[in-house]
């Protein structure tokens, strides 16, 4: 966590830390504890992060909120993300029965955004989980994982980028482009997890 982050989160900031560290480790030690090799990993890469204070002030702003960490911590779910990238969408639904399974959080919601993808084309499966804070007279907090295939992070990639970048031309062509992109992507999807369960039946 940067000086200007550690600064906004103030007595929580050490926490916050620690608590991204223990989420990221949760993670890997369940995915590696059903995959022997790097053909049957479910996870092409893991990340993890605290989120930058100036999107958190933002995002309060949007929620007409308190600009302050203690009410980001009480009313925001997402300070804490660590975000799974598999290969094949079934690894997704297989990902997250290892996280409502496991006892050290409570699964809050889970909001599937591949079964019901967004207007904008947006797909990905969210999982909100309750986890021991214990800090400032909070005792528990919510945090977010996220769950996509490779294609899936690719386009949340750009569709970021359209949205923070200023002065773009074209927009409404390539909010166009970004829809089509993702109606073929979840077709690829598709087929490619059709083509691995054929190729693992024999």
């Amino acid at each position: 966590m940067n000086q200007e982050n550690r600064e906004f989160y103030g007595i929580y900031a050490d926490r916050l830390d620690e608590l991204c560290e223990f989420m990221l480790s949760e993670v890997q030690s369940m995915l590696d504890g059903i995959s022997t090799d790097s053909e049957t990993a479910l996870a092409e890469h893991i990340k993890r992060r605290v989120k930058d204070s100036e999107s958190l002030k933002e995002k309060l702003r949007r929620n007409g909120l308190s600009e302050t960490a203690e009410c980001a911590l009480k009313n925001l779910s997402d300070l804490v993300g660590v975000r799974v990238i598999t290969h094949f969408v079934g690894d997704i639904y297989t990902v997250l029965e290892l996280i409502e399974a496991c006892p050290k959080w409570r699964v809050k919601t889970v909001k599937d955004y591949i079964a019901a993808m967004k207007p904008n084309g947006y797909r990905s499966l969210h999982v909100i989980l309750t986890v021991p804070f214990g800090v400032g007279g909070i005792p528990e907090i919510d945090v977010e994982i996220q769950l996509r295939t490779i294609a899936m992070d690719c386009w949340a990639s750009l569709e970021h980028q359209l949205k923070y970048k200023k002065d773009i031309r074209n927009t409404a062509l390539i909010v166009g482009e970004l829809k089509r992109c993702a109606d073929e992507m979840a077709s690829t999807d598709l087929t490619m997890q059709t083509i691995r369960d054929l190729i693992q039946k024999g």
